[in-house]
């Protein structure tokens, strides 16, 4: 963001993105945010480095640096943040404007993509299948320390079979605000006792991966009310090489 550009917004739809990126159309609510430190790929685009940021932390955080700047930085009555893959959607088709917005947030307190649903494994299991149990560890005698109210939460989020993926969300200030600073204190004391020196490039990216969990732990401790939509992806997914890592893991766990 340049001095030139306002702090200010009513509706604000984050679009994170590492790269210069041939966006689709998108409502003006919709703007890019380059995260990490990294040149500048377009001046139309936010940067999460400047003012208060964490952009360093982009490898560990993934599109949560991009949520951290804006926290710090701008004002908004309703914030959201998506990928420069995926959006929210009314259908496959159409993404959300600010009259489906306010729509929404009208019945809602957050408005979540749909949910991922893992069907013949819990969240705990598949996290452990896929990363490392010892995040998880971490986190729960984290809140055990310092949100101990939150631990049945906890325990129901690991226990479930689905859950909100992506880091995708909108919602009032008020609520990201006092979302972000429950998250923010979690996972910076979680990255000061984690010893990720051996993880790989894809475990690095543990601070990004416990946010996905730890949203839903949130939104069900504090009531709020949820309203699911569609998410857009505007790359093909490679779903026979999703399925083959998946199994992958469930063999080697078994092996």
């Amino acid at each position: 963001m340049t001095n030139s550009e306002p702090s200010r917004f009513s509706h604000l739809v984050l679009v994170c993105t590492h790269k210069a990126y041939g966006f689709p159309e998108m409502p003006e609510i919709y703007r890019p945010i380059q995260v990490g430190s990294a040149p500048r790929i377009s001046e139309d685009y936010f940067r999460d480095d400047t003012g208060d940021h964490i952009a360093g932390k982009n490898s560990t955080f993934c599109e949560l640096t991009a949520l951290y700047w804006a926290w710090k930085n701008l004002d908004a009555e309703v914030l959201g943040l998506c990928h420069y893959r995926r959006y929210f959607g009314r259908s496959r088709k159409q993404f959300l404007d600010r009259g489906d917005i306010e729509a929404l947030l009208g019945q809602a307190d957050v408005i979540l993509p749909k949910k991922r649903h893992y069907w013949i494994e819990t969240r705990e299991s598949q996290y452990a299948h896929a990363h490392h149990a010892e995040d998880l560890r971490c986190v729960e005698e984290i809140l055990r320390e310092k949100y101990p109210d939150y631990l049945p939460d906890w325990q129901w989020m690991l226990g479930t079979r689905s859950g909100h993926i992506f880091n995708m969300f909108i919602m009032g200030w008020e609520k990201l605000d006092a979302y972000c600073a429950w998250l923010f204190d979690i996972l910076f004391e979680a990255e000061r006792r984690l010893d990720i020196s051996a993880y790989s490039d894809k475990d690095r990216r543990v601070f990004g991966y416990l946010g996905e969990r730890l949203l839903d732990v949130w939104i069900r401790k504090n009531g709020c009310k949820t309203a699911e939509v569609p998410v857009i992806l505007t790359e093909k997914q490679h779903w026979l090489r999703k399925g083959f890592a998946f199994l992958s893991r469930k063999l080697k766990a078994k092996a």
